[in-house]
């Protein structure tokens, strides 16, 4: 790898490690500074909802302006929204308004980045020379990297707070790794980020408005069957493991009296994510991609139906780890699908499209699972879950989009 990976890889590390820590902190410090739970619910739902509609929109930007520049941008947006929180507080105090204020404005940096850092691998691959199997091999150690981050940034939150408590100045932390993640992304190369554009008529045009943009991407999108089919089949399964880890397992755990387990469950699919993704960057060309994608499907039903049963906290555990272990090559395929089927000159749009899916999806299901786990008990809410997801898996494996995983075309344009 050259010099722009590995500053690529460091800057993606750092800001997902600062992302990691203030997950940690700042709910406690919500909690701390307004005594309200019912306050993190409506921050978490207000900057979800904004963070789905600057994720669409932010695919324009990423299609129009060099994606390295964006990156940059957005990890000081990060930064200032974060570090302005300490300042803040004391000067005037922290309160629910000043939270969701800040927390808008990190997710106007937040979003546009994490489109634009998944853009850049393919230039990257480039740059080292495009050799077969490299990009899968990227996306797998990237892939790697977050599973590991996962586990280390909420850990090293923890560590802070018990160390120094629940104190907002701890934030200064989290946007020293956004500052540091902005100044590795100095270290690629400008060529990294250029866009590629082929699109004549907007060249004649001269200047796309944001709607044409908006419509093109969703047009692609919508016409492109395997596109279509990653978007649909990641936005089911991450509304599922929300809905497990947000009301079934906390609700679980605690009746069994075992409530750190909730926490131990995650931290399960992480780790087993993390060694799955290393197996899938040492395997590329020698397993299938289809054949990674089987075994992701078939670990996924088993996995979620081992949990939804709700039998034993062990199991449940158990099917955690397996899940991990069976889904991390799965969705390093279908990253590597996404971004090898898309047009360079949309896949900003497209990638900002199905970052934005994946916040909005969980809305989806969990007031429905509350309500079913509320009036119907839980063991019913996690068969309810399991049913979705085995009617997943087997729509997915019969589907033809995913029978073409190892005969894409890295230059593909939009099919119809």
């Amino acid at each position: 790898m050259g010099r722009s990976t590995w500053a690529y890889l460091g800057s993606y590390s750092l800001s997902l490690l600062g992302n990691g820590v203030a997950s940690v902190l700042f709910p406690l410090l919500v909690l701390a500074q307004t005594g309200d739970i019912l306050a993190a619910g409506i921050l978490a739902s207000v900057t979800a909802a904004v963070a789905a509609v600057v994720g669409v929109l932010a695919g324009v930007i990423v299609d129009l302006v060099n994606r390295r520049t964006v990156s940059i941008v957005s990890d000081v947006l990060s930064a200032v929204s974060v570090a302005a929180l300490p300042v803040v507080d004391a000067l005037w105090g922290l309160n629910l308004t000043w939270f969701i204020v800040l927390g808008v404005l990190g997710s106007f940096g937040d979003m546009p980045g994490m489109t634009a850092r998944e853009t850049l691998l393919p230039r990257l691959v480039e740059l080292d020379g495009g050799k077969p199997g490299a990009l899968d091999r990227l996306v797998g150690v990237r892939e790697a990297l977050a599973g590991a981050l996962v586990l280390v940034g909420p850990g090293l939150g923890g560590l802070l707070v018990w160390l120094v408590g629940v104190n907002s100045a701890t934030l200064f932390i989290t946007a020293g790794m956004s500052v540091a993640a902005a100044l590795l992304s100095f270290a690629m190369s400008p060529r990294a980020g250029e866009v590629n554009r082929r699109d004549g008529a907007a060249a004649r045009a001269g200047v796309r408005t944001v709607v044409a943009d908006l419509v093109a991407g969703w047009r692609f999108l919508l016409g492109h069957r395997l596109v279509l089919g990653v978007s649909m089949l990641s936005a089911v399964l991450i509304a599922v493991i929300v809905a497990l880890q947000t009301t079934i397992m906390p609700a679980y755990f605690t009746g069994e009296n075992l409530p750190e387990f909730s926490g131990f469950a995650a931290m399960g699919i992480a780790a087993g994510s993390l060694v799955s993704a290393v197996i899938y960057a040492a395997t590329v060309g020698k397993v299938s991609r289809r054949t990674w994608f089987v075994v992701g499907m078939v670990g996924v039903g088993i996995g979620f139906t081992v949990i939804g049963l709700l039998a034993a906290p062990w199991l449940v555990l158990a099917a955690a780890v397996f899940i991990g272990l069976t889904n991390g090559p799965m969705s390093a395929v279908l990253g590597v699908a996404t971004i090898e089927a898309t047009p360079d000159q949309l896949r900003g749009r497209v990638l900002g499209v199905q970052n934005a899916l994946m916040l909005a999806a969980p809305a989806l299901t969990a007031a429905p699972i509350a309500a079913i786990a509320s009036g119907r008990g839980l063991e019913m809410a996690g068969i309810g879950l399991a049913v979705v997801i085995v009617l997943t898996v087997i729509v997915a494996l019969c589907a033809p989009a995913f029978r073409s995983l190892d005969r894409l075309n890295p230059a593909a344009e939009a099919e119809g």
